[in-house]
C-alpha cells in the first residue's frame, strides 16, 4: 500500500517550508497568492489529507457546513449523502444544520454556527439559497459558500452555484401527457417559498402554450411538498363534475398522495388517471404502479456543489473563483401514465 503523503512531502514538492504549507491550509492572508497556487498543486497532485486536529492547523477551517429548511426528508438524506463523500474524499468534516428559513433570527443563528463550528464554507439548498437577505449577510462577511438553485445555468457574482432546470424538465413530463393525448391536465403546485415550484409550473405552461392549450386556473392548485397535501387536493379535483384526466405533481411526495387519494376513490390509474411526479425519489419507485417523474440525481448534484465549494475556498481571493454546473432532470417514463381514454 502507498503511504500517505504527509505535510512535508507537500512542502517538497512545492518548494516552501511546511510552514508555509500550515499557513496555507490555514487560510493566512501572510501567504503570496502565487505561493498559495503552488501548495494547493501539489496537495492536489499528492492527494494529501490534512490531518486537521494536528498541533500546527489546529486554527484550519476542517468542515463543510450544511444548513437546510426541507421537510422532504428523503431529499435531505441524499443531499447529506452527496456532501459527505466528498468531504471525505477531500479530508473535511460535515456539520449539519437544519433551521427555519422564517426565523427572525437566521442570519444571526447561521454567523453563530459558522463561529463555534470553525465552518470554512456553507453549501445552500431551497430556500435558504434563494434568500437574498442570508445571502448578501454571508457575502459581506466574505464567507463562502454554494448554492443549489431552480433556474437557468447563467453567471453568479456572488458565488458558485448547481443549477436545476427544473422548468424544462417540468415541459418534457407535461409533453409527454400530452402526447399520451391528454387535455384536462392538472397541476399540484409545492411552497411558494421554493424557486422549483415558480419553475416547474412555467414549465407545465410552456408545454400547454406550445399546444395552443388555455389551461383554466382551476387547473392549478397550489399546496405544499407533502403526501397530506397530495391527498387533500386530489380529492378535491376528483370530487368536480368535470375531472381532469392526468394530475402532474410538483413532487414524487405529492404524486403519491395523489395515487392513494385516487385508489380510494376507487379510480384506476393509469386507465382512468395518469399521475406524474417529480425528482425521482423512493415515493416514485416504491408506489404501484411506479410513478412517471423527472429523475434528479440529488446525491451526484450534492456532490458536485461540495467540490464547486471547495475549489472555492482553497482559491487565493474571495470571489475569485465562480463555477457553476448545470443538471436537467430526465424524463422516466413508468406504469403510472397511460392513453387518455377514449
Amino acid at each position: 500500500m502507498k503511504p500517505k503523503a504527509t505535510i512535508k512531502d507537500v512542502a517538497s514538492l512545492a518548494g516552501v517550508s511546511f510552514k508555509t504549507v500550515s499557513r496555507v491550509i490555514n487560510n493566512e492572508g501572510s501567504v503570496a497568492d502565487a505561493m498559495k497556487e503552488k501548495v494547493w498543486k501539489a496537495i492536489k497532485t499528492l492527494d494529501y489529507k490534512p490531518n486537521l486536529s494536528a498541533r500546527g492547523l489546529r486554527g484550519a477551517a476542517s468542515a463543510i457546513g450544511f444548513i437546510y429548511d426541507n421537510p422532504n426528508s428523503n431529499y435531505v438524506i441524499d443531499m447529506q449523502s452527496g456532501i459527505l463523500r466528498e468531504c471525505r474524499e477531500q479530508g473535511y468534516e460535515l456539520i449539519i444544520h437544519p433551521c427555519n428559513a422564517d426565523a427572525d433570527d437566521l442570519v444571526t443563528e447561521v454567523m453563530d454556527m459558522i463561529h463555534r463550528s470553525r465552518v470554512g464554507g456553507l453549501v445552500l439548498t431551497p430556500p435558504l439559497s434563494e434568500n437574498t437577505e442570508i445571502l448578501e449577510q454571508l457575502a459581506a462577511k466574505h464567507v463562502r459558500f454554494v448554492r443549489i438553485v431552480s433556474g437557468s445555468n447563467a453567471p453568479d457574482h456572488l458565488s458558485p452555484c448547481v443549477y436545476i432546470d427544473d422548468r424544462n424538465a417540468a415541459r418534457n413530463i407535461t409533453e409527454h401527457l400530452l402526447e399520451l393525448g391528454h387535455r384536462d391536465i392538472a397541476f399540484l403546485g409545492g411552497d411558494e417559498e421554493h424557486g422549483s415550484s415558480g419553475e416547474r409550473l412555467a414549465g407545465y405552461r410552456d408545454a400547454l402554450a406550445a399546444k395552443g392549450i388555455a389551461a383554466p386556473e382551476s387547473m392549478f392548485v397550489p399546496g405544499t411538498y407533502s403526501f397530506e397535501s397530495g391527498v387533500q387536493r386530489t380529492r378535491e379535483l376528483l370530487s368536480r363534475a368535470q375531472r381532469p384526466t392526468a394530475i402532474f405533481a410538483c413532487n414524487d411526495e405529492i404524486a403519491a398522495g395523489t395515487l392513494f387519494a385516487a385508489r380510494i376513490a376507487g379510480v384506476d390509474v393509469p386507465d382512468q388517471l395518469s399521475i406524474a411526479g417529480f425528482e425521482d425519489s423512493p415515493f416514485s419507485r416504491q408506489a404501484w404502479p411506479n410513478l412517471t417523474t423527472a429523475q434528479q440525481p440529488t446525491q451526484v448534484i450534492a456532490q458536485r456543489a461540495t467540490r464547486l465549494l471547495i475549489n472555492s475556498l482553497r482559491s487565493t481571493k474571495y470571489g475569485q473563483v465562480i463555477e457553476s454546473e448545470g443538471f436537467l432532470p430526465e424524463l422516466l417514463k413508468r406504469q403510472s401514465t397511460g392513453p387518455v381514454a377514449k
